[in-house]
């Protein structure tokens, strides 16, 4: 016997939404047929679960049950994937992506799910390996975490992170200020931005007898004396001592250039004609043309590249030149400019004296009987320098003296930067200390520290000579051009 479907109690009709009446087929209202609404399954409609059948030997899949949170209401700690069997979406076990995995804020590195029900990590076992170091050191086994975040980067503060940022690279400069961080290419500290000092800020040679030292002084931005120190041998093989001092003209353009490319011509000049038997006072001479055709040469320029400018001449660079040359039993000087040679007797109960004339408006003021040393000297016009090396320079006028000391003594060759401070020959024998003929290089460091302690407010620069002979009685021969 067939059966008739019986149709669901509708509560409105589904065209007017008006309420039908008990056994209505169709609405009163609106006509709708209301046989035509599907009835009501039975059940709610849900999507099939395949459920993979388990491996040959294995157990069903045990979940792990969620922990409650006590009466802080602070969360349980999330589980991660690898605390529970199975693949990712590519076909790998879970288990295998611990040591990819951050570790969660609270819980251990290595360390599986909290202890409950459930199990732990895939096979009992904690991995072998710490993905990351922490900041607090909290590893396998080590002290109890205090909360802070895995870091992806080495601790900073580890031994061997210290040391590695600290250590310069290979030929690398350290910081003078801090003394650990790296020094870059500009000059500035990449630890605490120190700005460094520059090469030629303080400059110190000891060659044998003789010793130099250069500073940049303590209100100049930078050094623009230069010096150079050698010896070599005459023809029949005794030794000659070589010392020159460059002081750059500020006022000019790149004096320092200067200054540096005179003191290398000139001692070039003089190790090349000194072996060949030259005279050491015509090799002196010759020196200083060397060395003003060496400042000259920086002045040049391409055709037409002054023209737009027809004073670019008149600041050519230019500086300085003061040298001694200590060849047999001979001291032979030579200058243009205002720096200075002293001679300090090793008896200091012998008198001193200073070997140079300046090229400067005090002492042609001296020369013409114009006014004394005092009055000169103390005019602002006083240091006005009326010779010096340079493509601007009036007429070169190369000043050389031969002296030939009859007892053992110092030769001290500066610049204004160290004479201003102590000017007449016996404020310079005050100055240099009693061991100066025996360590020259610390008697060099002592007269700098003499001028930096007065003010330094010029470069600073000096060269010693010890001078050994042997005493020949009273009064010492001397010979002047």
């Amino acid at each position: 016997m067939s059966q008739s479907h019986q149709q669901p109690a509708l509560s409105q009709c589904p065209g007017c939404a008006e309420p039908p009446a008990a056994g209505d087929l169709f609405c009163g209202v609106c006509g709708y047929d209301l046989s035509a609404v599907p009835g009501r399954p039975g059940d709610r409609p849900t999507m099939a679960i395949t459920v993979p059948p388990a491996a040959s030997g294995s157990e069903a899949v045990r979940w792990p049950a969620a922990a409650e949170t006590d009466s802080s209401d602070v969360p349980a700690p999330v589980h991660r994937p690898s605390d529970l069997p199975g693949t990712d979406s590519g076909g790998r076990p879970l288990a295998e992506q611990e040591k990819a995995q951050v570790q969660e804020p609270g819980v251990a590195a290595g360390q599986g799910a909290p202890a409950g029900p459930g199990p732990g990590p895939v096979g009992g076992a904690e991995p072998s390996a710490v993905p990351v170091r922490h900041d607090d050191r909290a590893v396998p086994g080590g002290a109890e975490h205090s909360g802070d975040f895995a870091l992806a980067a080495p601790d900073p503060r580890t031994a061997e992170h210290a040391a590695a940022a600290a250590a310069p690279a290979a030929g690398g400069k350290v910081c003078v200020a801090c003394r650990s961080g790296r020094v870059d290419s500009d000059g500035y500290c990449e630890n605490c931005g120190h700005a460094q000092p520059r090469e030629r800020d303080h400059m110190e040679q000891e060659l044998g007898s003789v010793a130099a030292v250069s500073d940049r002084g303590l209100r100049h931005h930078r050094n623009e004396d230069s010096f150079a120190v050698s010896s070599t041998a005459l023809p029949d093989g005794s030794p000659a001592v070589v010392a020159i001092v460059c002081d750059g003209v500020s006022s000019a353009s790149r004096p320092d250039e200067a200054s540096a490319a005179a003191a290398n011509a000139a001692n070039e000049s003089l190790l090349e004609s000194l072996p060949r038997g030259t005279h050491p006072q015509q090799a002196m001479h010759e020196a200083i043309v060397a060395a003003s055709e060496a400042v000259n040469a920086l002045a040049q320029e391409p055709a037409g590249a002054m023209e737009h400018d027809a004073h670019r001449h008149q600041n050519a660079p230019a500086c300085t030149l003061v040298g001694a040359v200590m060849a047999g039993e001979l001291l032979i000087v030579g200058w243009v400019g205002d720096s200075r040679v002293y001679w300090v007797p090793e008896d200091r109960s012998r008198p001193t004296a200073r070997l140079t004339e300046d090229d400067s408006w005090a002492a042609q003021m001296v020369a013409a009987g114009l006014m004394n040393e005092a009055e000169a000297y103390a005019d602002e016009r006083a240091h006005a320098i009326t010779g010096w090396l340079g493509a601007d320079a009036y007429e070169l006028e190369p000043h050389t003296a031969a002296f030939k000391p009859d007892r053992p003594g110092l030769v001290v060759v500066c610049t204004d930067g160290l004479w201003n401070y102590a000017e007449s020959a016996e404020e310079m024998a005050a100055a240099v200390p009693a061991d100066a003929q025996e360590h020259p290089l610390r008697g060099a460091q002592v007269l700098v520290g003499h001028a930096l302690d007065g003010g330094g407010h010029d470069n600073v620069t000096v060269a010693l000579l010890p001078f050994a002979v042997r005493p020949q009685g009273a009064g010492s021969a001397c010979e002047t051009v």
